[in-house]
């Protein structure tokens, strides 16, 4: 797949910029996870504190190679984790040593998510892995479910935008702790 700005946006992760792109619900503001500069300004413009921590999203498993220690969970609970994925599941797994603070924020684990959306699965694969994915709005902000509700003022701060639309999702995925199946976001 190709959408329109794809290659813009892919060129702008690469550069340590700062995106928004359509996800399951909502659109996503993304960069390079392992580029901290990045994280930082993503989280200035959101203006959200480093130590809640942000989402990875990846267009397949592989991606998260090297990032996720499953051997710290029960072998039904990867079982259930695996089942999930790709869709709109979003899982809070034991992280690594090669997992950022500026990811986990004040967290053990990273939340992870493989999606099937067509556009994160082409952006993941074309950037070459997973990328952050946090709500396309100024914190405490309504999401936007469609770009026409992204805020003027947020996008003038961004690098690029990818063309499409949103999954369809009437919320923002849930999210679950992989160790015990507990929901922490509906």
């Amino acid at each position: 797949m190709t959408a329109p700005g794809l290659e813009h946006a892919v060129a702008a992760l690469h550069a340590g910029g700062v995106i928004a792109y359509p996800t399951e619900a909502v659109w996503g503001l993304g960069c390079d996870p392992m580029n901290e500069a990045a994280v930082l300004r993503l989280l200035a413009i959101k203006q959200r504190p480093v130590d809640k921590g942000v989402i990875l999203a990846a267009g397949a498993l592989d991606q998260f190679e090297g990032l996720l220690d499953w051997s710290r969970l029960p072998a039904d609970r990867a079982e259930a984790v695996h089942a999930s994925w790709p869709g709109p599941h979003t899982w809070i797994i034991p992280a690594t040593a090669r997992v950022p603070h500026w990811i986990t924020g004040a967290h053990d684990g990273v939340a992870v998510r493989v999606s099937a959306h067509p556009v994160v699965v082409a952006l993941c694969a074309a950037f070459g892995g997973p990328i952050v994915s946090t709500s396309a709005n100024f914190a405490g902000a309504p999401p936007a479910f469609v770009r026409d509700d992204l805020d003027s003022a947020l996008l003038a701060q961004l690098d690029g935008v990818t063309e499409g639309e949103t999954g369809g999702l009437a919320a923002p995925t849930p999210i679950r702790d992989a160790s015990t199946g507990a929901q922490l976001r509906a």
